[in-house]
């Protein structure tokens, strides 16, 4: 199996969770909400996001609210459980956040 598809240990997720400050993880799912100031930011990241999960070709469930983006994510393939995959996502969403005035 590929070992971006293997399922993390809790331990391994709490360490790679230190390094994504307003991350957590919920059971088996990776999450983050995103405020902003306004809806159009908080519209342009949900694309600048869906753009990024097609090029990674790896998807989290978005929601968009007036001022704010919930992400949450894991890996589908292996029965919905965290994997490097998620991390690799998140990380790309965090570099791209202040970048849309994320508050």
């Amino acid at each position: 199996m590929n070992a971006q598809l293997e399922p993390l240990s809790g331990e391994e997720i709490e360490e790679r969770l230190a390094e994504l400050p307003g991350w957590s993880a919920e059971g088996d799912l990776l999450r983050r909400s995103y405020r902003f100031h306004g809806h159009f930011p908080a519209a342009t990241m949900v694309i600048h996001i869906a753009q990024i999960q097609e090029e990674l070709g790896h998807h989290a469930e978005l929601t968009l609210g007036y001022n704010q983006v919930g992400v949450a994510v894991n890996t589908h393939s292996i029965g919905g459980r965290i994997t490097h995959l998620d991390f690799g996502l998140a990380r790309r969403i965090e570099d791209i956040a202040p970048a849309h005035g994320v508050r």
